[in-house]
């Protein structure tokens, strides 16, 4: 029986493809990501959620295979569930970038394929970190991930405004996104936008996005 290739085990998997940003304001976070899942060149799911809530303030997005992205949001969940009931506090950003570092590097041998951020407010701090699938960690004022990033990037270091509020910022990660979307084509459908600040997470409704984009 003949082995099935590495590229027809790849087009098996669902992937998010996925464009995903990330933004440090000087009252919070935000976070935008597209909405399609791929299986090779098969788009797959048009409405998949890549931006999860962790705890009150902190925030991850997955670009990647669905399936270990997945696994790795639940796992964060509970842990920030079981630190703040041992503590009596919620765990910091930092602390829960530096916990999934660790946990990706340790199975850097047969490794979850992601690529991932981390953010939120913490001390009245906005933080942003970009994991990748060996456990890297960076602290990143803004960033992007996925297939569509090139295309994102271009966008973000033109109109992203360091120091500036949420406010500020919201037409930008919802028009890098919207950029993605235009060139890259395992990113796709609807754009999805979410708010840490010190009132919490906030997702966006799509009347609100779409003025942004406009």
């Amino acid at each position: 029986m003949a082995t099935k290739s590495k590229k027809e085990m790849e087009d098996k998997v669902l992937s998010t493809g996925t464009t995903t940003v990330g933004l440090v304001c000087s009252d919070g976070v935000i976070f935008a990501s597209d909405k399609r899942a791929t299986m090779g060149y098969f788009i797959a799911n048009k409405d998949i959620q890549k931006i999860y809530q962790i705890d009150d303030h902190i925030s991850m997005t997955i670009a990647g295979g669905v399936g270990d992205a997945q696994a790795l949001i639940r796992l964060m969940q509970a842990e920030a569930s079981l630190y703040k009931f041992k503590h009596g506090k919620p765990m910091s950003v930092r602390a829960a970038a530096m916990l999934l570092s660790n946990l990706l590097h340790n199975y850097k041998f047969y490794p979850f394929f992601v690529q991932l951020l981390v953010g939120g407010i913490s001390n009245e701090k906005p933080e942003v970190f970009s994991l990748d699938a060996l456990g890297g960690m960076t602290e990143e004022k803004f960033v992007s991930t996925g297939s569509g990033s090139p295309v994102a990037y271009g966008l973000l270091e033109e109109m992203y405004k360091e120091g500036g509020t949420v406010k500020d910022n919201l037409r930008v990660a919802a028009r890098a996104v919207a950029a993605a979307m235009k060139r890259d084509a395992a990113t796709g459908e609807n754009v999805d936008v979410v708010t840490i600040t010190k009132g919490g997470f906030k997702r966006l409704e799509r009347s609100e996005i779409e003025k942004l984009i406009q």
